[in-house]
């Protein structure tokens, strides 16, 4: 148990064991480290599981940038994509609709057919416009 109350002379005071932990090894090397090591050597033990912990961090870290980032966001590109795309055709689907409705009893006084006409011959001039600007493909086949 620690005191919250202890003198700079506590602290500094050597602690059961800690006398005998270090004696006998030359120029105080580390502890966990053998006594025949010199003090270079036992200086480079000594940091080994720093070094060790340092190199795991820095392959868990390339390993996040390189493969785990770059998936995350092709997957959260891919989710996001067909949300909006499942907005935009139910956009699209209640828009017909509701412009059916407005043509079928403002426009052209409850004549249906006539509203089918225009929203069909819109539609069709729409697709018509994006037909002519497609781009032809090179044919995966290659001529002999």
């Amino acid at each position: 148990m620690t005191d919250e109350h202890a003198t700079p002379t506590d602290a500094t005071a050597p602690q059961p064991g800690a006398a005998t932990a270090g004696a006998g090894r030359a120029g105080g090397a580390a502890q966990g480290v053998p006594p025949f090591m010199g003090g270079a050597t036992a200086q480079a033990a000594a940091d080994l599981p720093r070094k060790a912990a340092d190199a795991v961090q820095f392959v868990v870290d390339t390993i996040h940038d390189k493969a785990v980032r770059p998936a995350i966001l092709a997957t959260r590109a891919v989710v996001f994509g067909l949300v909006i795309a499942a907005l935009a055709v139910v956009l699209v689907v209640v828009g017909s609709i509701a412009l059916l409705r407005l043509f079928d009893v403002y426009v052209f006084g409850h004549r249906v057919w006539l509203s089918y006409i225009v929203i069909g011959g819109a539609f069709t001039l729409v697709g018509l416009a994006a037909w002519t600007r497609r781009t032809a493909r090179p044919s995966p086949v290659r001529p002999h």
